[in-house]
């Protein structure tokens, strides 16, 4: 079994367990692989709009979190394939900063992720996914959730354009975050239209799919990201799908799996 997004202790608003605690767990649980994908610093001028700035790990963090990976991928070379990656944030009208990151600490990356959390609306930031007044906030900046959902599809097919270099992620991360509180504020009657549209996109660029187990256990979502109707439009273009379980603990390694269609999973 293979795992391609996990979060570490470098993580702000993850746990603090040890990364080994990590790699113990997902031995235990059958692992073949697992790819450690932090959170990558934001870009330098950017700024957080989260109230605690803490949606990713710090700068002077990374090449401790480049040793410790290593160190590990050594240790339990014969027990499991551990994977050095980064959670990249696309923001919009930052890619030189983005590229800049990437071209510095690419050579050390394994495997990573492209994902869209930000969106800006009515000349603010927005974090869509951190919490439901923040999310409502950035449906009121928008104008209606119609426009909130355009915009996030919008960003997310300017992610898998945009000119990020040569160790540009290949994988989208959860291309239905949007949805984290969909129970709490309707999604429009064309969201599947947008995220089918988005795997076009997807498609001609021979990228992957994040097939993200998190959202099934968030109270206000209760679906993985994508939802199986998603998925397996998504399988039948023939476009990978790699499990990420999006743990930030070691508890939560292999969460939603169960729910997930396994069959449309690479092995």
């Amino acid at each position: 079994m293979n795992d391609g997004h996990i979060h570490t202790p470098y993580c702000p608003h993850g746990s603090e367990q040890p990364l080994e605690a990590y790699v113990k767990r997902a031995i235990t649980l059958g692992y073949s692989s697992m790819t450690f994908t932090e959170h990558a610093p934001l870009p330098p001028s950017f700024i957080d709009p989260v109230p605690n700035q803490d949606s990713a790990m710090r700068l002077n963090d990374v090449e401790d979190y480049i040793q410790t990976i290593h160190h590990l991928k050594k240790a339990y070379e014969s027990d499991i394939d551990i994977r050095l990656g980064f959670e990249i944030d696309y923001i919009k009208g930052y890619e030189d900063e983005i590229r800049s990151f990437l071209n510095e600490y690419g050579p050390y990356i394994d495997d990573s992720i492209l994902s869209v959390h930000f969106l800006k609306a009515g000349g603010q930031w927005y974090c869509i996914d951190y919490n439901p007044e923040m999310f409502k906030e950035a449906v009121d900046a928008s104008g209606s959730i119609e426009e909130l959902y355009h915009l996030y599809y919008q960003t997310m097919e300017q992610s898998v354009l945009a000119d990020l270099g040569t160790y540009k992620p290949n994988r989208i991360g959860h291309m239905t975050l949007i949805k984290k509180f969909q129970l709490l504020y309707d999604p429009p009657e064309n969201w599947h239209q947008l995220a089918s549209l988005f795997l076009d996109t997807v498609k001609k660029q021979g990228m992957s799919l994040d097939y993200n187990g998190a959202g099934a256990k968030k109270s206000y979502c209760l679906e993985s990201y994508p939802p199986l109707s998603i998925a397996t439009l998504a399988s039948s273009k023939n476009i990978l799908l790699v499990y990420g379980s999006d743990a930030h603990h070691p508890d939560q390694l292999k969460q939603g799996f169960s729910e997930l269609n396994q069959s449309l999973i690479v092995k």
